[in-house]
C-alpha cells in the first residue's frame, strides 16, 4: 500500500482560505439571486395592480355623462359644498373623483330578450312633435320602463328603481351645481339633470317634481339611475410615503339629495397600498394616474404607475 503524506499546516490553511472565499462568493450569489428575484415579483404584481385599478375606473368613466364630473376636498365629509368642476379643481387635497353614470346597461338591452329584434331597454330618444305628451308626459319611442325598472332593481339589489332615475337632455345647460352635488333635492324640471317617474304607458316618463311646462325639452337624453365616485383615503400608518386605499361608491342619486357619504351609499374596495391617485381635465377629457406600493418595502419609496387619458 502506498503511504500519502497528511497536508501540511500552510495547505490546510490555504485551503480553508479557499473554501471561505468560495462560500462567501456563493452565499452572495444565491442572496443576490434571491433578491432579484423578490424584486422581479414584487414589479410585476404592482405592475398588474395598477392595471387592475386603472382599468376599473376608467371603465366606468367612459360612461359618465361627461360635463358632470367633480372632484372633492373630502378632509371634511359633512361640508357638501366642497367641490369644484374637474376642470377647475386638482391638487393635493382633492381626492375624490365623482360623476353622474349614464345607465348603459338598460342602453345595451337584453341579449336573451324573447323578442326578435334586442332593442334597448331606453331609446335615447324624445318625440318632441308629439302633442299627445302635453306638459305632464315625455314620449320615447321604443323605450320601455318596465325592463328598466327591473334592470335597475337587479342591478341596486332592490335599493333603487325607474323611479329614483333622471333625464339628462344632451346639448342642455351644463351648469356643475345643478346636478345635486350640494345635497339638495332638485326641486324642479329646470336642472341639469330631470327627475322623472313611469307612468302606465311604457314608453312615457313623467315628472318626479314640477312639469315640463317651459322646459327646454331636446330629442336626445340619457338615462340615469345613480353616481359613482372614486376616493383615496389616506393610511396614516404610513410615515414615511403617502400610502392608502382606493374606493369606490355606488347606488345614490344626487338629484334626490343623496351623497356618497350617506349610511345607504354602497362602497367597494378597489384597490390598497395606493400611492398616488392623481387627475387632470382638458375640456370633456380626463387623464388620470394610479400608483401602487408594496408592503415589504413600506420603508421605501418604491411604487409603479400607470396613466390612461378617458375621453
Amino acid at each position: 500500500m502506498k503511504k500519502h503524506n497528511a497536508f501540511t499546516m500552510i495547505e490546510l490553511v490555504f485551503v480553508i482560505v479557499i473554501m471561505g472565499i468560495i462560500g462567501k462568493f456563493g452565499l452572495e450569489f444565491i442572496a443576490q439571486a434571491y433578491n432579484n428575484y423578490l424584486f422581479s415579483s414584487i414589479n410585476n404584481t404592482l405592475q398588474s395592480n395598477s392595471a387592475t385599478a386603472l382599468e376599473f375606473i376608467s371603465a366606468r368613466l367612459q360612461n359618465r355623462i361627461k360635463y358632470s364630473t367633480i372632484d372633492r376636498n373630502t378632509s371634511n365629509p359633512n361640508n357638501a359644498n366642497n367641490y369644484n368642476a374637474i376642470q377647475v379643481g386638482g391638487g393635493v387635497d382633492y381626492t375624490m373623483l365623482e360623476w353622474v353614470a349614464t345607465d348603459m346597461d338598460g342602453f345595451r338591452g337584453n341579449s336573451l330578450d324573447t323578442e326578435a329584434v334586442n332593442f334597448p331597454n331606453w331609446s335615447g330618444i324624445i318625440d318632441v312633435n308629439n302633442t299627445a305628451a302635453g306638459i305632464s308626459l315625455l314620449i320615447s319611442p321604443k323605450t320601455n320602463t318596465t325592463k328598466i325598472n327591473n334592470l335597475i332593481q337587479i342591478l341596486s339589489n332592490s335599493n333603487s328603481d325607474i323611479n329614483d332615475s333622471a333625464l339628462y337632455f344632451i346639448g342642455s345647460d351644463q351648469d356643475i351645481d345643478a346636478y345635486g352635488w350640494d345635497g339638495v333635492p332638485i326641486a324642479n324640471q329646470n336642472s341639469v339633470m330631470h327627475p322623472i317617474i313611469s307612468t302606465a304607458q311604457v314608453n312615457q316618463f313623467a315628472p318626479l317634481v314640477g312639469t315640463w311646462a317651459g322646459v327646454d325639452v331636446y330629442e336626445y337624453y340619457k338615462l340615469s339611475w345613480t353616481a359613482n365616485a372614486v376616493r383615496f383615503i389616506d393610511n396614516p400608518d404610513y410615515a414615511i410615503s403617502r400610502r392608502g386605499s382606493l374606493w369606490f361608491y355606488y347606488d345614490y342619486r344626487p338629484w334626490l339629495g343623496e351623497q356618497w357619504s350617506d349610511a345607504t351609499t354602497k362602497s367597494a374596495l378597489i384597490m390598497q397600498n395606493v400611492t398616488t391617485f392623481r387627475f387632470v381635465a382638458i375640456g370633456s377629457m380626463i387623464k388620470i394616474q394610479v400608483c401602487v406600493g408594496s408592503d415589504f418595502i413600506a420603508a421605501e419609496d418604491y411604487s409603479i404607475c400607470k396613466e390612461k387619458t378617458i375621453y
